[in-house]
C-alpha cells in the first residue's frame, strides 16, 4: 500500500464527515455541520490516500486533544498530539498498521525532537494494541460524558 498525504480540502473533508462507524466505534462519527467542516479545513488536518482512494486523515496539536482532557491536565507540554481517522470500510482488515506507521513517520518528520501523544477511547482495544506495537504506553485516563479516554505517549 503506497500512501500519500495532502492538505485537507473541502471535498475530502465533506466525505470524511459522512463516514459512519459501527457500534461501539460510532463515538468517532462526526456530524456534517459547518463547524465540523471548518475544523477539518483549519490547516491542522491532512488527508491520506492510496492512489486516488481516501484511506484516512490525521491531525496534530490541539486539534488532536479531547477538550475535557485539557481541563483535567491530561496534556502536559513536551509532546506533539496526534489524532487519526481511517475510512470505516477499511478498518478491521489489518491495514491500520501501515496507515498508522505512515502517520507517525510524517509527524516525526515535522517534529523530530518531540515525543508523540495520542488519545484513545478505553474500549477501543483494537487501536490500543496497534499503538502499543509502535511503543506507545499509557500515561493518563480521564472520563467524559461518553467514554473513558486514555492518553498514550511515545517518547523520543
Amino acid at each position: 500500500m503506497q500512501l500519500t498525504m495532502q492538505q485537507m480540502d473541502k471535498e475530502t473533508a465533506a466525505n470524511i464527515l459522512e463516514w459512519r462507524y459501527e457500534k461501539p466505534y460510532d463515538l468517532y462519527n462526526n456530524e456534517a455541520t459547518e463547524e465540523s467542516l471548518d475544523e477539518l479545513l483549519d490547516g491542522t488536518y491532512k488527508a491520506v490516500f492510496e492512489a486516488d482512494r481516501l484511506v484516512g486523515f490525521y491531525c496534530s496539536g490541539i486539534a488532536a486533544q479531547v477538550p475535557k482532557g485539557r481541563n483535567e491536565g491530561a496534556y502536559p507540554e513536551g509532546f506533539i498530539d496526534l489524532g487519526i481517522g481511517m475510512d470505516p470500510e477499511l478498518t478491521g482488515q489489518g491495514k491500520g498498521h501501515h496507515f498508522f506507521g505512515y502517520v507517525v513517520s510524517a509527524i516525526k518528520n515535522e517534529h523530530p525532537k518531540q515525543g508523540l501523544r495520542l488519545t484513545v477511547a478505553e474500549f477501543n482495544e483494537r487501536a490500543i494494541r496497534l499503538y502499543k506495537k509502535f511503543g506507545f504506553t499509557e500515561a493518563q485516563r480521564f472520563n467524559t460524558e461518553v467514554a473513558v479516554f486514555i492518553t498514550m505517549e511515545q517518547r523520543r
